[in-house]
C-alpha cells in the first residue's frame, strides 16, 4: 500500500563522469512578484455618506456598493472589487457635492431669513420732515 501513495520522482540526468560538483556554479535565484494593489472599497466614506449625507439614497447605494466592492476583493476578484468600489467612489462624490449644494442653498436662505426679520424688527431711522 505504500508504493501506491508515492510519487514518481521526476526525470533527471546524470552527470557525465568528468564533471563534478564542485566544479558547478552555485547561484540561486528568487524571483520576487509584486502583489497588485488592492482595490479600495471606500466602506468608511460610504457608511459615512449613508450616516450624514443620504440624499437620494445616493448613501446607501454607496454602501451596497462598498460591501459588494469588499467581497468580491475578499473572493480574489480583484477587477470586479475595482468596478464596484469605483461606483462607490463616485455615488459618494455625488453625494457629497449635492450635500454641499444643499448646505450652501439653506445657509443663504436662513442668512436672508434672518436679515429680513431684523431690518423689520429695527426700521431705518427717517431723516427729515414727518
Amino acid at each position: 500500500p505504500s508504493h501506491r501513495m508515492q510519487q514518481p520522482l521526476p526525470p533527471y540526468e546524470v552527470l557525465p563522469a568528468e564533471v563534478s560538483m564542485e566544479e558547478l556554479p552555485r547561484s540561486t535565484t528568487v524571483l520576487m512578484e509584486e502583489s497588485p494593489p488592492q482595490p479600495r472599497d471606500h466602506l468608511v466614506w460610504s457608511l459615512f455618506t449613508t450616516i450624514y449625507g443620504n440624499f437620494c439614497c445616493l448613501g446607501l447605494l454607496a454602501f451596497v456598493f462598498s460591501v459588494k466592492s469588499r467581497d468580491r476583493k475578499v473572493l480574489g476578484d480583484y477587477s470586479g472589487a475595482r468596478s464596484y468600489g469605483s461606483t462607490a467612489k463616485w455615488l459618494n462624490i455625488t453625494a457629497l457635492v449635492i450635500n454641499i449644494i444643499i448646505v450652501i442653498i439653506v445657509i443663504t436662505l436662513v442668512s436672508l431669513a434672518v436679515s429680513g426679520f431684523l431690518s423689520r424688527m429695527n426700521p431705518p431711522p427717517k431723516y427729515g420732515r414727518n
